[in-house]
């Protein structure tokens, strides 16, 4: 404590221990208020403390975590009211009182919330004039999911999900397959729904129905949508997006509405009482059961550390998809620092997984014999690979079959093959990107304008590196033209082999890309001509150039002498090309289809958080200023230096996704169509057909004309048929 008096300064020292017992962890003091008051925040409770001039401190009241206490609000000149909010089993307990009178309790309301909310982290007071001029008070409450609450009136007046602000990874999952039987029971409560609801329509014809109904006739409504259902599609549109966020949290949106089906905030990531902050890494899928051989539910796996460092030991839980409940919960004796999904799968159709430690060694999941047996198989054709930002420094590494001193049979070593280490006074890395796992590729050929054959370089271990000079490491117009350049690498994984490089001079970050199929696209500032630009990258295996035999290619026999191996030197053709690009952008991805057939569109998040899809063809490095005939019927779009910006190319049209973060393109089974989601502050969602919907009718598609034309044609058959019956019997008789 330090008081002031003229020029004299007095000091005493109190000790926290002497006003809270069994003191232990973090302490937070908060501001004071006026009339001396004090709140006082430790591990175990939080005190309300009166201060006695420059003599000490008196612990006036003592609340049990989790409790929070709001700021002053002024009420009148010498007066101020705050807050205590307290977390007791599934009730909130709010008290309101007055600087002046720490003791009395000016509101206390009891009121339910739902317990998977968490602890209350937050509280922020509001007043308002009631009607006989007295001061009512309502509290913002932010919980421990970082959901919100307004409490008012001992009731919670509206809720929001504010966690899906702070999504951290995305994955999907199939709906549950419709079942054709159905009970008594369902359907005595469908005839009354179904009575009920005509009643409320019949309400509504009549204008006799109240606010409430009309909001029951709209629900009605919304529920029986097709597309609302909470069963899987034939073309596949309805799904589940099952998010991460930042709190711990695990939400389920159905694509139809984007209502949330379950939420559940896990155990294992949820903040300690010694102060330790876990953190949530990554969602993936666990378990795809087929559903015509195993009647189980689908489950995702969650993938955290206990802990904000690196070296904290890692945890794992598993949830079952339809219900959003915890299967199983891991703590990891091991760190996380790298997730490496496999693509085969164990016979219980587990997706195997594999987590890197700290100390480079790799633990396989799940932890069973028949998951080792599968592992194993393909353990010599598993590499891996780290990108250490810090050392400037790529590593390649395969794997051992067990760690060293270590009795964990799941447990393997790794061996560092290569690495390739970039001088920090020229480049540091900006960024690397890879093709993801699941990606289709429908054709490995490609045929170009003159009828030649040029083959796609699709090999997964291709990493796209990009580097910038020290100086251009900062922000845009940091540096120079002189000082600044950016390098882009294409690096083989297995062998550490560069495929290629090109530096572009008088260029900095920051650097997005996308990697897919045989090309890389990336973004990035021109110094020079102080724009944006948009380089792309495509490769082709030229090793395979004499292979043109059709019907080799048919039978399947072309190339059969020739080992494919990585460690063989590949035989590469590089094509690219750099563009003007208009706008910066926060994030960029590519579409993906079921089959890979439909042409490819770029998702680009602009600076005005708004998705703008832009076709591949336009970033294509063959294009030329006055393509052949061959070319253009190829589809080659002549070259301009610019890309073009088409207002009708936007997906989010005027809307927009603040603070944009990611986008993320999901197949559904209909070829034509990709499903994108993007998430930022907030959310949004829609269907793409890049190449049109050439596999399926529109929803504006006229089948009453269908039908007409139908009917119509089969009366001219029967009428034509007539009329030469009737024209073959006059010949007879003739």
């Amino acid at each position: 404590l330090i008081e002031l008096k003229g020029e004299s300064i007095s000091y005493n020292k109190v000790h926290i221990s002497d006003l809270v017992q069994d003191l232990s962890g973090t302490v937070k003091l908060l501001p004071l208020m006026s009339n001396g008051v004090i709140a006082l925040q430790a591990s175990s409770t939080v005190s309300l403390l009166k201060l006695k001039g420059i003599d000490g401190l008196e612990v006036i009241q003592s609340f049990e975590q989790p409790a929070a206490v709001s700021d002053a609000l002024t009420i009148t000149e010498k007066d101020e009211a705050f807050a205590v909010v307290q977390h007791t089993g599934s009730e909130i307990e709010f008290v309101v009182k007055f600087t002046s009178d720490v003791t009395g309790e000016v509101i206390r309301e009891k009121i339910n919330i739902d317990q998977h909310r968490g602890n209350i982290q937050k509280v922020f007071l509001n007043n308002y004039i009631r009607t006989d001029k007295s001061h009512g008070f309502r509290a913002l409450v932010v919980m421990e999911d970082h959901s919100l609450l307004l409490v008012q009136q001992g009731e919670v007046v509206w809720s929001r999900e504010d966690g899906l602000a702070s999504i951290v990874d995305v994955t999907t999952s199939e709906l549950p397959i419709e079942k054709d039987g159905v009970s008594v029971a369902n359907v005595e409560h469908n005839l009354f729904e179904w009575l009920k609801g005509h009643m409320l329509k019949l309400k509504g014809t009549l204008m006799l129905a109240n606010a409430d109904e009309l909001a029951a006739i709209q629900a009605m409504r919304l529920k029986s949508s097709e597309k609302n259902k909470m069963t899987r599609d034939h073309n596949g549109f309805r799904k589940l997006l099952i998010v991460l966020t930042k709190a711990g949290k695990v939400i389920a949106l159905h694509t139809g509405d984007g209502r949330i089906i379950w939420s559940n905030l896990l155990q294992s990531l949820r903040s300690s009482k010694s102060g330790e902050m876990p953190s949530a890494l990554r969602i993936c899928q666990w378990q795809v059961p087929h559903h015509r051989v195993m009647h189980e539910n689908p489950s995702i796996l969650i993938i955290g550390r206990s802990g904000a460092d690196s070296a904290a030991p890692g945890v794992l839980s598993v949830l079952d998809s339809y219900s959003g409940e915890e299967l199983n919960s891991l703590k990891l004796d091991h760190s996380v620092v790298q997730i490496i999904p496999l693509t085969v799968k164990d016979s219980s159709e587990h997706r195997l997984q594999l987590i890197v430690d700290s100390h480079s060694r790799a633990h396989l999941y799940p932890r069973s014999p028949d998951a080792m047996n599968v592992f194993l198989h393909e353990m010599p054709n598993t590499y891996l690979y780290t990108v250490d930002i810090e050392t400037n420094v790529i590593r390649g590494h395969s794997l051992q079959k067990s760690c060293d001193n270590s009795a964990d049979e799941y447990c393997f070593s790794t061996k560092e093959l290569w690495s390739i280490v970039f001088p920090s006074d020229t480049e540091r890395i900006a960024i690397s990107e890879t093709r993801k796992m699941n990606e289709v590729v429908h054709a490995q050929a490609k045929i170009i304008a003159d009828q030649d054959v040029m083959y796609k370089y699709l090999s997964k271990n291709l990493v796209f590196v990009a580097t910038v000079s020290p100086k251009a490491s900062g922000e845009i117009g940091s540096a120079a033209p002189e000082e600044a350049w950016l390098v882009a690498y294409l690096i083989d994984a297995v062998t550490g082999r560069i495929l290629h490089r090109v530096t572009h001079h008088g260029a900095q970050g920051p650097v997005h890309a996308v990697v897919s199929e045989n090309w890389v696209v990336y973004h990035y500032f021109n110094l020079r001509a102080h724009r944006f630009e948009m380089a792309v990258i495509e490769i082709y295996d030229q090793s395979r150039a004499d292979n043109k035999d059709v019907m080799k290619l048919i039978l399947g026999k072309h190339n059969l002498s020739a080992p494919t191996t990585s460690y063989t030197r590949p035989e590469v053709m590089v094509k690219s090309q750099s563009y003007f690009f208009t706008f910066s952008v926060k994030a960029i991805a590519a579409t993906q289809t079921a089959k890979g057939i439909t042409s490819k569109q770029l998702l680009i998040g602009t600076i005005g958080d708004q998705v703008l899809a832009l076709d591949k063809r336009f970033v294509d490095p063959r294009r030329s200023v006055n393509p052949t005939q061959q070319e253009k019927e190829e589809g080659i779009i002549p070259l301009t230096d610019a890309l073009p910006i088409i207002p009708t190319s936007y997906l989010t049209h005027s809307l927009q996704v603040e603070a944009l973060r990611g986008i993320v393109s999901i197949p559904s089974k209909l070829e034509s169509t990709t499903l994108v989601f993007t998430y930022g502050v907030d959310l949004f969602y829609t269907q793409l057909a890049p190449s049109r919907t050439y596999d399926s009718l529109t929803d504006e598609f006229s089948y009453a004309l269908l039908l007409i034309t139908i009917a119509a044609l089969v009366a001219a058959i029967v009428v034509t048929w007539i009329w030469s019956e009737k024209k073959e019997l006059r010949d007879k008789w003739r």
